[in-house]
């Protein structure tokens, strides 16, 4: 089979790994992909947002399934268009995808589904908003509605750094905002929930926890992940149980009663609050850099699982996991998330990896035959072990062999489960 993945970051090397393993792949496609990628994939520069152009190079390469990494293309209807021409995709549709598109969308399912979720309100000009948060309780949450490359949220600890959050969200720092959501700040432990549906049938695809912060401790601005480690410390069998009754189950019931059948990976961004789980937000494809952390364990071919989803079998399909933990710590470019500077070269040719020990490509590109920096988050060290205190000195271990003076990384990822 041929096979095109959308996208060019670290979760799409690591999809395009996970796909090489497979005896069923023949050929692999990324559109554009990342230097990772160049070495087991065609690298392919189409705009991502000329559907079209996209379509008829699937078409004419007889691509047998398209997999989409990134939320931007979903959000923006790929799947749907895609489809019109019989094309199989992997991802959820324009309506599914709004579970990421509009936070606000999301809420009014989980007020009319009783999911539990954080108490919020609308607002689609700055002076309510303003006024509303005079007399609010600090710390108070603040969300661009739309994308927002996951750094749309603001934890405001007092009136003024709210001011400043609803300035920059109605002045169009993410986009052309129409509304905003104030929440209530919820105290608790966060956790990555994944499920893999098909439409009909859905399977638990794992959990981890992500650190969006950019300093360690947890502090400073959010970024689009500075690493993550998997299974999430927090997971138990109850609950799981609980996360799919009070909030799977009800959002896929939502979706079925619009006529919206989900296909595709499910993330569920939840806060747990003494064993009770609220949901922050959903993503309708695998995070970054949870996908990193996630795919390596997995035992199951992964090409069968993506063609049990096309058949709707995947409810026949036992989906194997390795038992190891995982580890991983993002290598970025110094001044990420503000501003950077790209094609910075990396040296990466005598680099040996020890055995479950994965460097996935997240913002870098060939220049003049070499390996350069081309983005904020630019390598995703991942390390797998029985300990995750040893998988996380393994991968520091990496990052300092590696030693890109360009660059920094949190030493802290997974500090609240290694003790």
């Amino acid at each position: 089979m041929k096979v095109g993945i959308i996208g060019s970051g670290g979760r799409e090397h690591a999809l395009c790994c996970s796909l090489k393993k497979s005896n069923n792949i023949e050929e692999i496609y990324c559109f554009p992909g990342n230097a990772g990628t160049n070495s087991i994939a065609k690298n392919i520069d189409i705009d991502l947002k000329n559907f079209e152009k996209l379509k008829d190079y699937i078409i004419k390469n007889k691509i047998d399934f398209i997999i989409i990494g990134p939320e931007k293309p979903l959000v923006d209807g790929i799947v749907d268009f895609l489809e019109k021409f019989n094309i199989k995709v992997f991802g959820p549709n324009r309506i599914a995808s709004q579970l990421e598109g509009s936070k606000i969308f999301t809420k009014k399912l989980c007020e009319k589904y009783k999911i539990p979720t954080a108490k919020f309100g609308i607002f689609s000009s700055i002076k309510p908003a303003l006024s509303f948060l005079k007399n609010s309780n600090y710390p108070i949450v603040i969300k661009a509605d739309g994308l927002a490359a996951g750094k749309g949220v603001y934890i405001s600890e007092n009136y003024s750094e709210a001011y400043v959050a609803v300035k920059e969200i109605f002045n169009g720092k993410f986009g052309k905002a129409e509304n905003l959501l104030i929440e209530e700040y919820l105290d608790g432990e966060e956790m990555s929930f994944f499920i893999i549906s098909d439409g009909k049938n859905y399977k638990m695809f794992g959990t981890a926890q992500d650190h969006k912060r950019v300093f360690e401790g947890d502090r400073g601005k959010n970024t689009g992940g500075m690493g993550a480690y998997s299974p999430s410390r927090l997971e138990t069998d109850e609950l799981n149980q609980k996360i799919i009754n009070k909030i799977i189950e009800p959002t896929l019931r939502g979706l079925k009663d619009i006529k919206c059948e989900y296909k595709g990976f499910l993330y569920a961004g939840l806060m747990i609050i003494n064993g009770e789980p609220f949901l922050i937000e959903y993503n309708v494809r695998m995070g970054d850099p949870e996908c990193q952390t996630l795919l390596p364990k997995l035992k199951t071919d992964f090409s069968m699982i993506i063609k049990k989803c096309f058949e709707q079998k995947l409810g026949d399909l036992n989906i194997e996991w390795h038992k190891d933990k995982s580890i991983c710590i993002v290598l970025c470019s110094k001044g990420y998330p503000d501003t950077y500077k790209n094609n910075i070269a990396l040296n990466l040719k005598k680099i040996d990896l020890k055995k479950n020990q994965f460097i996935f490509h997240a913002g870098t590109k060939i220049l003049k035959n070499e390996i350069v920096s081309n983005g904020g988050r630019v390598l995703n060290i991942v390390t797998m072990s029985n300990d995750l205190k040893l998988a996380r000195e393994n991968s520091i271990e990496l990052l300092n062999r590696i030693n890109w003076k360009n660059g920094f990384y949190r030493k802290d990822i997974g500090y609240r489960v290694i003790q």
